[in-house]
């Protein structure tokens, strides 16, 4: 496996993450905090509250102090995860495939069946006169009575040529 990364600042910008996503949760929690202990204090007679306005400067840091946290460990946790649900996703098909063979050979069969892949006993052709489907080997139109001729390949050169014709296009043999 290569790896090699595609940004090779990459190692660095996760380790600049790495310590800017904590520094502002915890600079966040200490805002809000001051702004919580501000707004309940005022309950106690303590006057209006005055630094309740940390509070809505802390809440916005800690959620994105939380989001740069999130980028700079999904490489872990992403690994975390492909470790954790490989194994079962493994399992889960295997399982699946054992118990499923019999079934998804049917359903092959039925496919193959429905895009025309049938026995050779069950071909069809049309006939030259009337264009109904007649029997690969039936002599005669089972609609309109005319006679099914088979192309004749000329003796001389191979072509393939009309059944009623007397001479070949490619050659002019005659048949």
């Amino acid at each position: 496996m290569n790896n090699k990364r595609i940004d090779p600042d990459h190692e660095g910008s996760s380790s600049a993450l790495k310590t800017i996503g904590p520094l502002m949760i915890v600079i966040g929690g200490i805002f809000a905090i001051i702004g919580f202990v501000s707004f309940f204090s005022a309950f106690g007679g303590g006057g209006p509250p005055r630094y309740f306005w940390c509070a809505f400067i802390g809440m916005p840091l800690i959620g994105i102090g939380t989001m740069i946290c999130k980028f700079a460990y999904m490489g872990k946790i992403a690994r975390f995860m492909a470790d954790e649900i490989a194994p079962v996703g493994k399992d889960t098909f295997n399982y699946m495939a054992h118990g499923t063979k019999d079934s998804v050979r049917d359903l092959a069969s039925a496919v193959g069946e429905g895009l025309g892949f049938k026995d050779a006993s069950e071909e069809k052709s049309i006939c030259h006169q009337c264009n109904k489907e007649v029997d690969k080997d039936a002599k005669f139109c089972q609609e309109c009575g005319a006679e099914q001729f088979k192309p004749k390949p000329c003796s001389s050169c191979g072509q393939i040529n009309d059944p009623n014709a007397k001479f070949c296009d490619n050659c002019g043999n005659s048949f």
